[in-house]
């Protein structure tokens, strides 16, 4: 099969001078002149019989051609550079792992070791942010949105578990269970119903960005068949890490995802008073950029992660 295209330097200089909005910008990238991407742009329209950019005085404006050719031209220049990138030879790779912080301090931190006895070759950063769970506006695109800026990357997200233009596998489908201390349990004295809970200091977790999706104390009595009781009162934090620690410091009542606090209840520094569970809206998925899902080490880390997931579900 034979194919028709323009000149590879040409979609390169489109795509860039699209993504910056500038000539200047583009050329920078490239190492060349803003001449010298102009005549390729023009070379580029020349051969389409369409402009791809209004030229405004201060502003450079994709034209409905440009706008409908540009996602394609991304994903074909992302599918050369992972075609490349199979079969070049590297002596280490390293692979960024991007994860809400309590899901990488508490789950996937006391299991790296034997991904490491696994894939000795791999160096692995492990970052932990925030924004790995869905919210308004904020999707795995900031992280894993360009295979070209992004190298082998890719991202556990909590939240719906779809996340059109990114390959995503269900890892875990948690559920929040309440947890308090031992010696928070000795102070208050044996609770009988979970209707003891009345008086009990509840902690609200704000992690998640979207309130309609975050484990709410009202649904959690309600499960437990117990009514009239304040639950909206307690200290409120922004990350499930602070509620962790302040349920480990014996501050109060917490609704906690089982998969984060299975090793502190069964060590111990956690107890379950109560076993009603609330089932999560959200769960844990492995997200990874289409064009590199088929790099090695990313399918190595994916096959191990998925079996790790797999093996923690059946030993709940």
């Amino acid at each position: 099969m034979s194919y028709r295209l323009p000149p590879l330097p040409a979609l390169r200089a489109f795509e860039a001078a699209a993504r910056h909005g500038s000539f200047k910008q583009a050329a920078a990238e490239l190492c060349v002149t803003p001449a010298a991407v102009s005549q390729q742009i023009k070379a580029l329209e020349a051969y389409l019989g369409a402009p791809l950019f209004r030229r405004l005085p201060r502003a450079l404006v994709l034209t409905e051609a440009g706008q409908l050719m540009l996602p394609r031209v991304r994903d074909g220049l992302d599918a050369l550079i992972a075609a490349v990138e199979l079969v070049q030879a590297r002596p280490e790779e390293g692979l960024t792992v991007h994860a809400p912080p309590s899901f990488a301090q508490r789950w996937m931190v006391p299991r790296l070791s034997r991904f490491a006895a696994a894939c000795p070759d791999v160096a692995l950063r492990l970052a932990g942010d925030m924004s790995n769970i869905d919210g308004p506006g904020n999707g795995p695109e900031a992280m894993l949105g360009s295979a070209r800026d992004s190298g082998n990357a890719v991202a556990v997200r909590f939240g719906t578990g779809s996340y059109p233009g990114f390959h995503s596998d269900l890892l875990l489908q948690p559920e929040y269970v309440l947890v308090c201390s031992p010696e928070l349990l000795a102070r208050c004295g044996p609770m009988a119903a979970p209707a003891d809970l009345g008086q009990q200091i509840l902690i609200h977790d704000e992690s998640i960005p979207d309130e309609a999706m975050r484990p709410r104390w009202a649904d959690w009595f309600r499960l437990a068949g117990v009514a009239d009781v304040d639950s909206s009162r307690g200290p409120r934090f922004s990350s499930a890490v602070l509620v962790l620690e302040a349920a480990l410091g014996g501050q109060g009542m917490a609704l906690a995802l089982w998969p984060l606090v299975e090793a502190d209840v069964r060590s111990g520094r956690l107890v379950v008073p109560f076993p009603v569970v609330l089932p999560s809206r959200y769960v844990y998925s492995l997200v990874v950029s289409e064009a590199f899902l088929e790099r090695p080490v990313i399918q190595a880390f994916r096959s191990w992660l998925l079996a790790e997931a797999n093996q923690a579900s059946i030993g709940s």
